[in-house]
């Protein structure tokens, strides 16, 4: 079973003393490319590139300019510590045990525009690229393109060696997951939907769906899921399983 999150485009690179274990990007070279396109671009082109003001513009051009290689856990630091944004709060790897972070490092991906797939052990540098950016490299027209099949296949092969059943936990957003094609993913893809209760009827939230796609990827790796049914067993912060709304592919849980 293999837990797919969305990365977050608030980060956190303060030094951590949580775990000395790390790892590489299986897909570094490939950032690189991306890293040498980025630095051709100027602050400004890079902020109308990425949608973002001025100042963030220049921030993650300087980001860029001082990318570099090898990665060390005095230059980069492991993703699932990096990333900081609500899905992650909801994670709170801050609290893992090392048996957390093993079992999470063979069980949980994070997709991302620069580094394809992260496991959280994957040392990384300060970033912003989402994997809808419009960017061409070559002949591919943007990051859907230049990443391809790339992704899918990693995760096949990442699937596999996570165990039975071969089953994907899809908590990452509908951009992200647009990455991965469906049908070649020699997986069983079980999607979520995180409502609220708002005038008897039920919504998504999107700042609560990002927060409660974290916390249902703690409770699988707190509890080491390996049946799908176990799943409806998820109940934190008001969460209950919804068997009317949900579906054989889509569980949907609800509060409020």
């Amino acid at each position: 079973m293999l837990i797919l999150l969305s990365p977050a485009k608030i980060q956190n690179f303060a030094p951590q003393q949580l775990t000395n274990t790390f790892t590489q990007p299986t897909f570094l070279k490939e950032a690189e490319k991306l890293v040498h396109e980025i630095r051709q671009l100027s602050a400004y082109e890079l902020s109308k590139l990425l949608s973002i003001n001025a100042n963030l513009g220049q921030l993650n051009a300087d980001r860029y300019f001082n990318w570099k290689k090898p990665f060390t856990p005095t230059n980069a630091k492991q993703a699932v510590l990096a990333f900081n944004g609500e899905v992650f709060h909801g994670l709170n790897a801050k609290s893992f045990s090392n048996d957390d972070f093993e079992y999470a490092q063979s069980h949980l991906c994070i997709l991302s525009g620069l580094y394809g797939a992260l496991r959280p052990l994957d040392l990384i540098q300060p970033y912003r690229l989402e994997i809808s950016t419009k960017l061409q490299v070559d002949t591919a027209k943007d990051m859907y393109a230049f990443w391809g099949d790339k992704l899918t296949n990693w995760l096949n092969k990442a699937v596999n060696a996570s165990g039975k059943p071969k089953t994907v936990l899809n908590l990452a957003s509908g951009e992200y997951f647009k990455s991965i094609n469906r049908n070649t993913l020699k997986a069983k893809v079980i999607d979520f939907e995180f409502l609220e209760n708002k005038d008897d009827l039920y919504k998504p939230i999107v700042m609560y769906t990002k927060k409660a796609r974290g916390l249902m990827a703690r409770y699988v790796i707190d509890n080491r899921i390996e049946n799908i049914e176990d799943l409806r067993g998820f109940s934190s912060e008001g969460y209950w399983y919804s068997e009317k709304l949900s579906s054989e592919n889509k569980m949907v849980f609800t509060r409020g």
